[in-house]
């Protein structure tokens, strides 16, 4: 049972199939994970596999993370990540989550956080038009009006305006695996990935509809 992997951005690259066609590449260092709890209907209310990435000192760490750590076996980790799952007295505790648990022709959803890209204006933000450049027009890239006077007397909830874009949380769903190197922990995915290079990855099988 595969249940997901956490790992970080590499970056991108191209290979050539077998028809000597280049296909974009992106590169993704993942796990190895420990399996630091399982949580199940009866404890919890629910069944989950919580895994742990990238082991940080323990003097660094707090005395409630080393006690939960413990109880599994292993260090500290900087991140950990919960997957559901049907059957989660499949896996135990402190188990290994690596790369081969994965299958090259397999299709992943990908979780990561987007590049921020700071305070942005409506017509990079909300792809608005803008105004009138030329004939004295005062009105280049401002929003316009933003709601009615008297009724309802204010700016409704949701309204598009400018603001912070990007760094946020999106999923990709139904990522081809083309490529794994068991030695290195790498992925190989099919296409771009959103986010920096370090960006932290989280996988999950897709559930194809």
């Amino acid at each position: 049972m595969c249940i997901g992997i956490l790992g970080q951005k590499i970056g991108m690259t191209q290979i050539f199939d077998e028809n000597g066609l280049a296909v974009p590449v992106t590169i993704i260092k993942a796990g190895p994970c420990s399996i630091t709890q399982v949580k199940t209907m009866e404890s919890d209310g629910y069944n989950a596999i919580q895994i742990g990435y990238l082991e940080k000192p323990a003097k660094i760490a707090k005395k409630s993370e080393i006690g939960h750590f413990d109880k599994s076996g292993s260090k500290p980790f900087r991140f950990t990540k919960e997957y559901k799952v049907e059957n989660p007295d499949e896996k135990s505790l402190g188990e290994k989550v690596t790369v081969t648990n994965f299958a090259i022709g397999q299709y992943l959803d990908v979780s990561a956080r987007t590049i921020g890209k700071g305070f942005a204006g409506l017509q990079k933000r909300h792809n608005f038009s803008r105004g009138p450049m030329t004939h004295g027009s005062k009105n280049h890239r401002l929003p316009g009006s933003i709601g009615a006077g008297t009724t309802p007397g204010r700016v409704l909830p949701g309204k598009k305006m400018a603001g912070h874009l990007g760094n946020k949380i999106t999923t990709i769903k139904n990522i081809e695996v083309i490529g794994i190197h068991e030695e290195e922990n790498l992925l190989i995915l099919k296409g771009s990935i959103q986010g920096k290079p370090g960006n932290l990855i989280s996988l999950k099988p897709s559930v194809k509809v």
